[in-house]
């Protein structure tokens, strides 16, 4: 085959992840998620060698939220990644939709996880087997311990504003239904429960609750079924706490409008609207890009007159407070002057049977006109500025004859008398006198210039 001397050479999938990792790595920031990383490995591979020998479903739902942590550790580096890297030609708007994809991830695979525990769950319930409490409590501590160690140790940016711009979870509800119960009798506990807790601490929290409640039930009555109860218990308070987010990251990635700013949205597309120069705005559109960022593009239509540049400069001083990435189409308003054309004459201008529509011969059989009713004018002379509804050379020509002699109303006497002026293109008008003209109302006849008996243009 052909020999590319110069030709560089194709990093594989492993070395283009490689390299990114070491991009990452190079920052001193992520050297703390990296530590804490490598203790959370350290503690789910205790947790599942405990959840093995005390034979506890229950521990092992639990354990699931330390492997969600690892998840969310990965989501923080991936955050500080794509504040190193900048746009590209292929992602001409960042890379921060990465971000949205790690937590979409991360909450619909800790969602898997707990369907696999009500499954499990359901199994049990069949055949209920021995639980040794051994190293449950120890488990269920070193657990709690770690999780929020994590959780409030590491700043995640993805996580913290996903929760907050989320739905509450009906675990939330529930809780602060009760806080306010506590809040009333004890006023200094409000700044700690209201106005909601922490989702991720909230569920730690409950989950230990819970595997407490097992362990002591299960060393005074051996009711080894808590176990599968508790393991329910907190798959269902994983679920429910993980679903708002996956929603909410679900319409980030399907590139819809927030909600909370819809309202703002259009009242700044109202204030452009009602800028100088500005006649229509349409075609907006503006979706999530990131979290926190908005972007959007809109398409602006304004007057033949307006300056582009200043009305551009309007529009996008008043949208940027609130949309970050703004594409902005600015055009000119395009008319074209209304073409004449042949159409039906109202009955209440004139009455059609007072008046005859002859069709004019062409120009080559003009010897048989009539002097009265020929215009004089030169064939290359060019129509008179104050003219309307001017039809073109090409349209076939007619005259109106008015072959009575009829009042209407106006006092006027008309009859047959030589066109007084030359008026549009040899249009002709029946004489009112001797020095006044009567406009028919027939703007959209159209007549054409002629010639005398002679066949020669009068001079």
């Amino acid at each position: 085959g052909t020999i590319h001397l110069f030709r560089k050479s194709q990093r594989s999938l492993v070395g283009k992840l490689t390299h990114e990792f070491r991009l990452v790595a190079a920052d001193r920031r992520s050297w703390k998620i990296l530590l804490f990383g490598a203790i959370n490995l350290i503690c789910i591979g205790l947790l599942l060698m405990w959840c093995s020998s005390t034979n506890s479903i229950a521990l092992t739902a639990y354990t699931y939220l330390t492997i969600f942590d690892l998840f969310s550790l990965i989501t923080c580096l991936i955050s500080y990644w794509v504040m190193m890297k900048k746009p590209s030609p292929v992602y001409s708007f960042g890379f921060e939709r990465f971000e949205v994809l790690a937590v979409f991830a991360s909450t619909v695979l800790a969602q898997l996880g707990a369907l696999f525990i009500l499954k499990e769950s359901a199994e049990r319930f069949l055949e209920q087997p021995e639980i040794h409490t051994g190293r449950l409590l120890v488990g269920t501590f070193v657990a709690l311990f770690f999780n929020l160690f994590t959780m409030l140790s590491i700043k995640n940016k993805p996580f913290a504003y996903v929760s907050e711009a989320a739905s509450t979870s009906w675990l939330q509800e529930h809780v602060a239904d009760l806080s306010r119960s506590i809040c009333g009798i004890i006023p200094g506990l409000s700044s700690i429960f209201l106005p909601r807790m922490n989702p991720f601490v909230l569920i730690d929290i409950a989950g230990a609750l819970a595997l407490c409640i097992t362990y002591m039930l299960i060393e005074i009555n051996n009711y080894f079924a808590v176990d599968t109860a508790s393991a329910i218990a907190i798959a269902l308070m994983t679920f429910g706490t993980m679903y708002p987010m996956s929603v909410y990251s679900g319409k980030v990635l399907l590139q819809t409008t927030p909600p909370h700013v819809i309202g703002q949205l259009d009242k700044l597309l109202r204030e452009v609207s009602t800028l100088d120069g500005v006649l229509e705005v349409r075609n907006e559109h503006f979706w999530t890009l990131g979290f926190g960022t908005l972007a959007g593009s809109v398409h602006v239509r304004i007057r033949r007159d307006a300056n582009e540049q200043m009305v551009l400069a309007h529009v996008t001083n008043r949208l940027y407070t609130l949309v970050s990435t703004l594409t902005v189409q600015i055009f000119k308003d395009d008319w074209i002057r209304p073409t004449l054309s042949s159409v039906p004459i109202a009955n209440n201008i004139l009455n059609l049977s007072d008046h005859h529509i002859i069709p004019m011969p062409s120009l080559k059989a003009a010897d048989n006109l009539s002097p009265v009713t020929s215009t004089p004018a030169k064939p290359s002379s060019p129509p008179p500025e104050f003219s309307f509804n001017t039809p073109g050379k090409n349209v076939s020509p007619v005259v109106l004859l008015n072959t009575q002699t009829k009042p209407y109303g106006l006092g006027f006497n008309h009859g047959s008398a030589p066109y007084s002026s030359v008026l549009n293109q040899g249009l002709g008008i029946p004489g009112m006198g001797a020095a006044q003209g009567f406009r028919t109302g027939f703007a959209n006849v159209p007549s054409r210039y002629g010639t005398n008996a002679r066949g020669q243009p009068r001079p």
